[in-house]
């Protein structure tokens, strides 16, 4: 009685252990609009920028982003913040979802809205919509066209959401690979088990 009494307690440590790992105050779970993925945590703070990463001036100020993460300097380190309303950066994030709220699209990643400038000249984060929470997610089609050999994914049409780029010769994703010379290859977004 005694050692199953025992195993009991093993069991449950064990369990709230496990669990513990997948609820961890530094990363938070993004799941709106069927989005999906887990970001680091607004306030985290972090010693270097991860490889690739973007500096976006604004405001005064200076940004850094990657991956639908944004950072800003603290001290001699860098912490993760929100994006101020009106800064632009060239990509979106490698994943994100489109959004309709009132006809007009809207691109979602992080708890951030992002919305395409006039001539493609980049994304800029904007307000939640009003209506945001009644927004509709159409089924993804297929993408018009494939980037150009040489040519980053960016500067062509956004790939359709759950989709990532990969270069061969560089055994790589975009945006951690900034150039492909035989072209980018889209595939399924499959993140690392």
């Amino acid at each position: 009685m005694r050692k199953q009494i025992l195993a009991v307690v093993f069991l449950a440590l064990s369990a709230g252990a496990a669990q513990a790992q997948y609820h961890s105050p530094h990363w938070a779970y993004d799941d709106r609009y069927g989005h999906h993925h887990y970001y680091p945590a607004v306030g985290y703070p972090v010693v270097a920028l991860p490889p690739g990463y973007l500096a976006v001036s604004f405001g005064g100020g200076r940004y850094y982003f990657h991956a639908g993460v944004w950072f800003r300097p603290s001290g001699a380190s860098f912490v993760v913040v929100r994006p101020p309303v009106g800064i632009v950066v060239p990509v979106l994030p490698p994943a994100y979802n489109v959004v309709y709220v009132g006809g007009q699209p809207y691109y979602y990643a992080n708890d951030t809205y992002y919305t395409q400038m006039q001539g493609g000249a980049g994304y800029a984060v904007v307000a939640p919509p009003p209506g945001a929470e009644s927004a509709t997610v159409p089924p993804v089609p297929p993408p018009a066209s494939s980037p150009q050999p040489g040519q980053a994914p960016g500067s062509a049409s956004q790939p359709a959401a759950g989709s990532w780029f990969y270069c061969e010769s560089a055994k790589g994703y975009y945006p951690y690979v900034n150039e492909c010379k035989e072209g980018w290859r889209q595939v399924p977004a499959t993140p690392p088990r």
